[in-house]
């Protein structure tokens, strides 16, 4: 049966949809000075250390992985990546523009953020996008060895979280687990292999 391929226009929006969500996910995080996994997690923490711009840190720490997404899976697929991350990190850094959070809800920010960070990587990973950083890894790993890339990444994002240990308190760090568990969560329920068959190569 011949595989139905999503238009041109459908992945421009999907991308703009899924970068927006990530965006809205990270503001919440970083409103209760939460982390989470990945690169996004390591970019959080060294912004709230010395205080530069997520965006700037968010981008470079995914410079590298950029390249592996070129030389895995090909030109297409490391260039949407490249250009949602980028998104990712000026949305991320202008949305104080146009929304403020009041009254904060650590439970609430991090369920929150983990949920629309979740959606939003589904929609890219769905459109032959991604985010870059560990994505890559965990999108070759479901490719070669058929584990999904919410398990994989859940692996992950724990094993750097619990590395954030010394960095920023015992509550933060709890509440920071529970936004990583359901935003891999999420991932894990919606992106089986063997469910919802996406070519990232060209």
């Amino acid at each position: 049966m011949e595989k139905i391929k999503h238009t041109h226009k459908e992945d421009v929006i999907a991308i703009l949809t899924g970068t927006f969500l990530v965006s809205q996910g990270i503001f919440f995080l970083q409103a209760a000075q939460l982390l989470t996994g990945g690169t996004t997690g390591l970019a959080l923490l060294l912004s709230q250390m010395s205080g530069l711009s997520f965006g700037i840190l968010y981008f470079t720490c995914n410079l590298p992985f950029y390249a592996l997404a070129w030389q895995r899976f090909g030109k297409q697929f490391a260039l949407t990546s490249l250009i949602s991350g980028g998104l990712v990190s000026i949305m991320t850094d202008h949305l104080n523009m146009m929304i403020s959070v009041d009254h904060i809800n650590d439970i609430y920010c991090a369920v929150a953020g983990g949920l629309l960070m979740g959606l939003g990587m589904l929609i890219l990973f769905r459109h032959r996008s991604s985010l870059g950083g560990f994505n890559v890894l965990c999108l070759f790993i479901q490719e070669k060895f058929g584990i999904s890339v919410g398990k994989v990444q859940m692996a992950i994002d724990l094993c750097i979280l619990s590395a954030s240990f010394f960095f920023i308190t015992p509550w933060l760090l709890v509440v920071s687990v529970l936004g990583a568990v359901v935003l891999n969560i999420v991932l894990a329920m919606n992106h089986k292999p063997n469910r919802y068959i996406v070519t990232y190569g060209t």
